[in-house]
Formats: C-alpha cells, structure tokens, sequence
C-alpha cells in the first residue's frame, strides 16, 4: 500500500486541461442552442395561449 500514484507529467496536463476547455467551450455553445429552441418553443406556446383566449372571447360576444 506504499505505492503512490503516479502523477502526469506536465505536458500531459496541459493536454488534459486543452482538452478540457474545449469541452467546456462545446457544452456552453450547446447550452446556448438549447435556450434558444426553448425560448423558440416558450414563444409558440403563448402565441397559441393567446389565439385560444382571443377565440373563446370572441365565442362569449
């Protein structure tokens, strides 16, 4: 049990962490998309909230 781990030498650090980082960067682009199709979607909801009152308004009058 005296066996320590190895650590990495620094070039591969900084491999890793490249590497890292550009995940990071491709998950906050995906995010981005993803809040814009939600955003897109929260929109056509509304507009449809708002035709269905309009309609059921008009239907009252």
């Amino acid at each position: 049990m005296s066996e320590q781990y190895p650590y990495p030498n620094e070039e591969t650090k900084k491999r890793c962490l490249k590497g890292l980082r550009e995940t990071n960067h491709q998950l906050e682009l995906y995010n981005l998309f993803l809040d814009d199709a939600i955003a897109q979607i929260d929109a056509e909801l509304r507009q449809q909230k708002q035709a269905r009152l309009l309609q059921r308004d008009q239907l009252t009058k």
